[in-house]
């Protein structure tokens, strides 16, 4: 191998057992003392530069005697022997700036080839050069130039093929491993061929791979490392009843939702256990049996791993003060991991729980050492805290996370719901404004066309933080996405709790639709898009992929629990919750979005901001007073395209009327 290509996890060191730790070749083999293996080490470069010599002189010369028939003439015996000198000196050279010495032979693979192809172009147009110069181009043997190439890539590479055959002939798989788990691969490419070498690396992994599955109907028949490609994914079954297996791998990172849906139900149907090797795990280029793991619904989703322009966002956040409202939060927190990732100065986590406060503070410490954490237990709604905060730690960048975002009961307490969304938001914009903080605004779809009170108070919320950029020339931006998976209260945690509980599985409505993304997605593409220049002062719209129907998730939720939705876990049907919609949107009827130069980041054009103050003061006397039929009359004056269900202003109503009942009564 070149370079870095196949390496153990150190040099001198191979992966044996479970990957709870690495073993080195010593103490996989009983009795092998570590010096002789340090030694063997530090002379495997000199012993590997003379076999090439070996190999480069005996080519040469083999391709005089091919030539000539294998008696080579008096004339050409000086010509071999003055023209050997430079060809080692070109051939030894180019090795070794290919890095042909410092590569494995155990695992040899095609970049090793192509390494020695390139060493071998390489120092044959250098000869070449030189027999001109040395004026021998006219009376060089000139087929021996094409067949030394040729020997020489037979022999170097026959040798590093040869070798590794042989390792993986002698390895004693049953010894090694007396219980293996009979194994099919399902997908025949590059990701599969590369799960099979590992577990034929490592019989202690315990698996035999007995054949593969790939739709690629071209493919069976064709055997890969000696392993058969059986048949198609639609003939599973089939297959494995011909075919003994424990288990099922699922190795194809570039399916889209479609295709893994349709093989994850065809595994279901088996009843075997299946795990998946997911998409990210292909991207470095090298896969291991460590990255494989039970099939999750964000697998079944078949959103692409995210591209990020990281140099725009360590650029952006190295040596700088970072403040994470919210920060115990899912987005918050996960904001948290991935900003502590590119080296800031500090980053200051203000948020109200005690508990969350806790746990992500101490998984920071944990997992950066280094880093200066600034734990901050206040409140949003208190300018104090938000004051204070800013005073003492000066952040230079402020995400703002801090939201009430469940919408049934937000719908129960429009007080608080714009007390801490719109309020809240204001207090943090307006410091960042007055410290010259840039500020990200984690926003959502629900503010799109909002029907409820939490969609409306993010919309206002938006409206706040472009009005604010606007009057004081900053660096604001407001991010909007729609639900993430596995966040808190969303509904996977939910279906999972009832499916754990035995069911049955609670769906507003048949048709119910919204649009997901994983929390490390979102939070990645919030920091890409953070660092757009064109975002300033704009929405940003992330690219959401095609809406899923509630109904499937919880369906695919039960089918990957080992269980048959209607039979083993009912689903019912509870009717959509106040405030909700059937569907969401993305942008509203009098929004645009224009692309930016990352394809899942999109700029929401929209109205041009005015300033709010006047009307957001009569707001906040109406949230004082906790008077709901004023706080929804502004909350609609502000936020024009909200409209509020019957139900709720129903609900509103009757609150206020017995509220009066009972002042009445007080009174008298």
């Amino acid at each position: 191998m070149t370079g870095t290509e196949g390496r153990g996890p150190a040099a001198g060191e191979r992966a044996v057992g479970t990957g709870q730790r690495t073993h080195t070749d010593a103490e996989a083999r009983p009795g092998l003392d570590l010096r002789l293996v340090y030694r063997a080490y530090r002379h495997r470069r000199p012993v590997l530069f003379v076999l090439h010599l070996v190999l480069v002189v005996t080519s040469y010369a083999l391709a005089f005697v091919l030539r000539f028939d294998r008696m080579i003439p008096d004339a050409y015996l000086g010509t071999f022997w003055i023209t050997l000198v430079p060809l080692l000196i070109y051939r030894l050279s180019a090795f070794a700036f290919f890095r042909l010495y410092s590569g494995w032979w155990r695992y040899v693979g095609m970049r090793d080839m192509v390494a020695l192809l390139k060493a071998v172009a390489l120092s044959s147009m250098l000869f070449i050069a030189t027999l001109v110069f040395m004026g021998e181009a006219y009376t060089f043997p000139r087929s021996v130039l094409v067949i030394d190439a040729v020997f020489t890539v037979v022999l170097i590479g026959g040798a590093r093929f040869a070798l590794r055959a042989y390792r993986e002939r002698r390895r004693p798989m049953a010894a090694a491993a007396p219980r293996l788990r009979r194994v099919i691969i399902i997908g025949a490419g590059d990701a599969g061929e590369m799960l099979l070498r590992e577990m034929r690396n490592n019989p202690a992994l315990g698996y035999l791979p007995v054949g593969f599955v790939d739709d690629d109907s071209h493919k069976i028949g064709f055997h890969i490392h000696g392993v058969p490609v059986l048949g198609t994914s639609s003939e599973l079954g089939a297959l494995l009843a011909r075919h003994a297996a424990d288990e099922l791998i699922i190795s194809i990172p570039s399916a889209t939702r479609e295709q893994i849906q349709a093989i994850v139900d065809r595994c279901v149907a088996t009843k075997l256990p299946f795990k998946i090797l997911p998409a990210i795990a292909a991207l470095a280029g090298r896969v291991q049996i460590s990255q494989v793991r039970p099939v999750r619904v964000e697998d079944l989703l078949g959103r692409d791993p995210v591209d990020l322009d990281t140099s725009l966002i360590h650029a952006d956040i190295a040596g700088r003060r970072v403040l994470v409202t919210g920060a115990g939060g899912s987005i918050g927190s996960e904001l948290a991991r991935q900003i502590a990732a590119y080296d800031p100065a500090s980053i200051i986590l203000f948020e109200r729980g005690e508990n969350a406060l806790f746990l992500i503070e101490q998984e920071l410490r944990r997992k950066h050492p280094t880093l200066q954490v600034h734990p901050v237990i206040g409140d949003v709604r208190e300018w104090a805290d938000v004051e204070r905060v800013f005073r003492l730690h000066h952040p230079d960048l402020v995400y703002h996370a801090a939201a009430f975002k469940h919408v049934p009961m937000m719908e129960m307490h429009i007080a608080h719901a714009v007390h801490n969304n719109v309020f809240g938001t204001r207090n943090v914009a307006v410091a960042a404004a007055e410290h010259g903080a840039k500020f990200v605004l984690i926003s959502t779809d629900k503010a799109v066309s909002p029907t409820n009170v939490m969609g409306a108070t993010k919309r206002l919320a938006e409206k706040l933080v472009l009005s604010l950029s606007s009057a004081r020339a900053q660096h604001f931006v407001a991010v909007r996405f729609g639900n993430v998976l596995g966040s808190n209260g969303s509904v996977v945690p939910l279906f999972t709790e009832q499916i754990a509980e035995g069911g049955p599985v609670t769906v507003t409505h048949p048709e119910v639709s919204r649009y997901f993304m994983t929390i490390p997605e979102a939070v990645q593409l919030v920091l890409q898009a953070s660092v757009l220049a064109e975002a300033r002062d704009k929405i940003v719209m992330l690219e959401m992929g095609a809406p899923v129907k509630i109904v499937d998730l919880a369906r695919n939720l039960i089918r990957l629990s080992g269980l048959e939705p209607d039979v083993d876990i009912p689903i019912v049907f509870t009717g959509l919750r106040p405030g909700e919609k059937l569907h969401e949107q993305l942008t509203s009827e009098t929004e645009e979005t224009l692309p930016t130069r990352y394809d899942k980041i999109r700029i929401v054009r929209t109205d041009a901001p005015r300033p709010l103050d006047h009307a957001l003061d009569q707001l906040w006397e109406a949230v004082v007073a906790r008077d709901d039929r004023m706080i929804l009359r502004k909350l609609q004056e502000l936020v024009p395209e909200f409209s509020p269900q019957a139900a709720l202003i129903a609900s509103v109503r009757d609150r206020a009327s017995g509220e009066a009942r009972a002042a009445s009564r007080n009174v008298g």
